[in-house]
C-alpha cells in the first residue's frame, strides 16, 4: 500500500510538470525549450526573471500551477517520508518490547544458532509452548527472525555478555547448533561457567569434538549424521517399529503421545506402588519407564515400584489424560 502510494504521488509530479510546459506552449505560445524553463524556476521557486513578459491568462495559469505543484508536492513528500518515520518508530517500539520480553524471561531456553537445526528446534519449542530466545549473529538471518517474530537476540552466543543478555543465569536449559564445533566447544564451556545448573545440549559431527563437548560441560550431545544414519537402518530393518516412533515421540498423532512428568514431592501418589496408583486402570496411562533421582532408568516397572518424590515418569497415552496425570503428580 505504501509503495502504491509514494508511486503515484511521483506520477502526479511528473504529470504537473508535464502540464505546465504545455500549458506554457499554448497560453503563450512559447517553444519547448522556454516553456521548460519556465516551469523549472516556477516549481523550483528561484525567482529568475521570466524569459518573455507573461500575458494575463500566463499570470493565472502561473498561480494555478503553483497551487497545485504545493499540494501535491506535499503529497508526495509525506508519502515518502511517512512510511519511512513510522517505519522506525515501529522498529524502536518493536524493539523495546523485545528487549522487556527478554528480562522477563525465566526458566527458559536459549537457542544458540538459527540454522537448518537451530530453526527446526526454535519450531518445536514454540509448538510445545516452551518459552525460549535465539542468539544469531548471521545478518542475513535477522530478516527472517523478525519476520516470523522469533524472540531473538543478535550477537555471538560464545561471548559472555550475549549469553548474559539471553538470561543464561535464569535459563534452564541451551542448545548448541550453531555451524563450528569449535563454536559449540566454546559456548558449552561459556554458559557452564555461568550457569553451573543450566541442562547444556550440544551437536557435534565428529567423535573428537563429542568428547570435548562433553568435557567442557555438556549433559548431551548429538550427532545428526550419525542419528540419522540409525533412523535410516531403523526403517528398513523395523519398519514398524519406526511407524510406532513417529506417532508417539513426533506429535503426528493426537490419540497417542510420550511424555515425562517429574513427580513433585507434595503429590499425592509419592510413596505409592504403581498398583496402588492404579495410574493405567483410572486414566488408561502406560508407564513405560522410571528414572529415579539417583539417575537409575527402571524400564517396564513392575506393579510392586513406589513412586518417589523427584522421579520422572515415561508415559504413554492421549494427551488428554496425559495432562490429568500431569496436574495429580504436581499436587
Amino acid at each position: 500500500m505504501e509503495v502504491k502510494k509514494i508511486k503515484w504521488a511521483i506520477i502526479f509530479l511528473l504529470s504537473v510538470f508535464v502540464i505546465g510546459i504545455g500549458g506554457y506552449m499554448v497560453t503563450e505560445g512559447w517553444n519547448f525549450f522556454d516553456s521548460l524553463y519556465m516551469v523549472v524556476i516556477t516549481l523550483a521557486t528561484v525567482g529568475f526573471a521570466e524569459t518573455h513578459p507573461l500575458t494575463f491568462h500566463g499570470r493565472i495559469f502561473t498561480i494555478v500551477l503553483i497551487l497545485v505543484w504545493a499540494g501535491i508536492g506535499f503529497y508526495a513528500l509525506s508519502s515518502i517520508i511517512q512510511p519511512i518515520i513510522e517505519g522506525e518508530i515501529r522498529k524502536v517500539l518493536g524493539r523495546k518490547k523485545l528487549e522487556k520480553e527478554i528480562r522477563n524471561l525465566k526458566d527458559h531456553y536459549i537457542v544458540c544458532g538459527f540454522g537448518r537445526m537451530g530453526s527446526y528446534i526454535s519450531r518445536e519449542l514454540r509448538n510445545a509452548s516452551v518459552p525460549y530466545i535465539i542468539i544469531e549473529k548471521d545478518e542475513h538471518l535477522r530478516e527472517k527472525l523478525e519476520r516470523e517474530n522469533y524472540l531473538y537476540l543478535y550477537g555471538n552466543a560464545s561471548e559472555d555478555e550475549v549469553l548474559l543478555e539471553a538470561g543464561v543465569k535464569k535459563a534452564c536449559g541451551l542448545v548448541a547448533v550453531v555451524a563450528s564445533d569449535a563454536d559449540n566447544v566454546y559456548i558449552t564451556l561459556t554458559a557452564r561457567q555461568l550457569n553451573p545448573n543450566i541442562f547444556i545440549l550440544a551437536r557435534s559431527t565428529n567423535e573428537s569434538s563429542e568428547r570435548k563437548l562433553q568435557q567442557a560441560g555438556a549433559h548431551k550431545v548429538i550427532s545428526p549424521y550419525q542419528m540419522g544414519a540409525v533412523r535410516m537402518v531403523q526403517a528398513i530393518l523395523r519398519p514398524a517399529v519406526v511407524d510406532f516412533i513417529e506417532i508417539a515421540f513426533h506429535g503426528k498423532s493426537m490419540e497417542l503421545q510420550c511424555e515425562e512428568f517429574l513427580v513433585k514431592p507434595n503429590s499425592s501418589l509419592v510413596g505409592s506402588s504403581l498398583q496402588e496408583a492404579e495410574i493405567r486402570k483410572n486414566l488408561g496411562v502406560i508407564i513405560v519407564a522410571i528414572k529415579e533421582a539417583s539417575g537409575k532408568m527402571v524400564f517396564n516397572p513392575s506393579r510392586d515400584v513406589r513412586i518417589s518424590a523427584g522421579d520422572i515418569l515415561i508415559t504413554l497415552g492421549e494427551k488428554k489424560d496425559l495432562l490429568q496425570l500431569e496436574k495429580i503428580l504436581q499436587t
